[in-house]
C-alpha cells in the first residue's frame, strides 16, 4: 500500500471511529511525525479526506476534522431515506434469493457479534448487507449516490456504540428488510428501511445530550 494511501486509510478510519474527534487539528508536521510517513503522502491524504466532507480548512486553525452535527445528521437522514427506501424496493423486485438467505442467518444469529466488544464482526455483517442491497439494486447511479453518503452514515453510526440495545433493535431490523427483500415484498423492504432509519436517527439525536454533536440551530430565525 502507498504511503499515502496508508495514510488516508488510517486517518479516515480514525475520524469514523471517533478517535479524531471533531475540531482536532490535523497539521502535516504533527500527524507525518504521528505515522511515521513524509509530509507529502500525509498532504495527499488530507486533501481527498477534505473531498470527502471529513476536514475542512478553517482560518486561524488550519486542517481541522469537522463536525458533526444535529442539522447535518438530520440532513443526512432525509437524503438517505429516500434514496435507501427506494433502493429496498428495486432490491425486493432484483435480488438473488441465496445471497439475502445467507444474510438472515447471519443477522439471526448476530447476537454473538454484538456481544464482541469491538462489534468490528457486527459492522463487516452491516457493509455486507449494504453490498448485497447495492448489487441487487442494479442502477449505477442511485449505487454510486449512495456510495457518497456511506462516509459520513459509517460516522453517525458509530454513535450508537455506547447503545447495546440499540444495536440488537437494528439487527432485528436488518433482518426483516432481508426477510421483505427475499419475498419480493416490495412494499414491505420499503417501510421496514424507513421505520429502520426513523429509529436509528433518533437514537442517534438522543447522543446529542452527550455532547458529540453540536446542537441544532434554529432554522426559522
Amino acid at each position: 500500500m502507498r504511503a499515502s494511501e496508508h495514510a488516508y486509510v488510517t486517518l479516515r478510519d480514525q475520524i469514523l471511529e471517533w478517535q479524531l474527534a471533531p475540531g482536532t487539528i490535523l497539521g502535516e508536521v504533527e500527524q507525518a511525525a504521528r505515522l511515521g510517513i513524509s509530509r507529502t503522502p500525509i498532504r495527499e491524504a488530507l486533501a481527498r479526506l477534505t473531498a470527502d466532507g471529513l476536514v475542512e480548512a478553517l482560518p486561524g486553525r488550519g486542517l481541522v476534522v469537522t463536525a458533526t452535527s444535529v442539522d447535518s445528521v438530520v440532513e443526512l437522514f432525509e437524503v438517505r431515506e429516500a434514496l435507501e427506501s427506494k433502493a429496498a424496493g428495486l432490491a425486493a423486485q432484483r435480488r438473488d434469493p441465496a445471497v439475502f438467505e445467507a444474510l438472515r442467518e447471519e443477522f439471526r444469529a448476530s447476537s454473538a457479534l454484538l456481544n464482541d466488544p469491538t462489534r468490528h464482526g457486527y459492522y463487516d455483517l452491516v457493509r455486507r448487507f449494504d453490498e448485497a442491497m447495492d448489487d441487487a439494486v442494479g442502477n449505477t447511479y442511485l449505487v454510486s449516490t449512495l456510495a457518497g453518503l456511506r462516509t459520513h452514515i459509517a460516522r453517525v453510526r458509530r454513535l450508537a456504540h455506547d447503545n447495546p440495545d440499540r444495536l440488537a433493535a437494528a439487527a432485528a431490523e436488518h433482518a426483516l428488510i432481508v426477510d421483505a427483500v427475499i419475498a419480493g415484498d416490495t412494499d414491505l423492504a420499503r417501510s421496514a428501511t424507513v421505520v429502520h432509519l426513523h429509529r436509528s436517527l433518533n437514537n442517534i439525536l438522543d447522543t446529542a445530550e452527550s455532547g458529540r454533536l453540536a446542537p441544532s440551530t434554529d432554522r426559522t430565525a
